[in-house]
């Protein structure tokens, strides 16, 4: 008899300050990291998916994001400058007080 299954892991990696793109308060945002492990006789082996999400401490929107992404805010969060661009690869500018439609909803505050 074999027993397998997944379990999934919630991390915590980082408190930002981001303005909310549901309620547009300027509030504190959780950023975590879902894994989902595959287990065998009920030992974690490996990690089947990973997901990255930042959730809105004022109204309790959550929002998918890339791992790009989560990672670069994960750094500016510790304080590190972010990722290198490549060649010809800007970081989007955004001007203050302007709200941004692309797919993040949230800006640094």
């Amino acid at each position: 008899m074999i027993i397998f299954g997944t379990r999934r892991y919630l991390y915590q990696l980082a408190m930002l300050t981001l303005v909310c793109g549901r309620c547009g308060n300027p509030a504190a945002h959780t950023l975590r990291k879902r894994v989902t492990k595959f287990t065998l006789f009920f030992v974690p082996l490996f990690p089947m998916s990973t997901k990255f999400s930042t959730q809105c401490t004022f109204c309790g929107v959550e929002q998918q994001l890339p791992k790009e992404q989560a990672l670069q805010l994960q750094a500016q969060a510790a304080g590190a400058p972010a990722a290198p661009q490549g060649p010809g690869q800007q970081a989007p500018q955004q001007p203050a007080g302007q709200q941004d439609q692309g797919q993040n909803p949230f800006r640094q505050g």
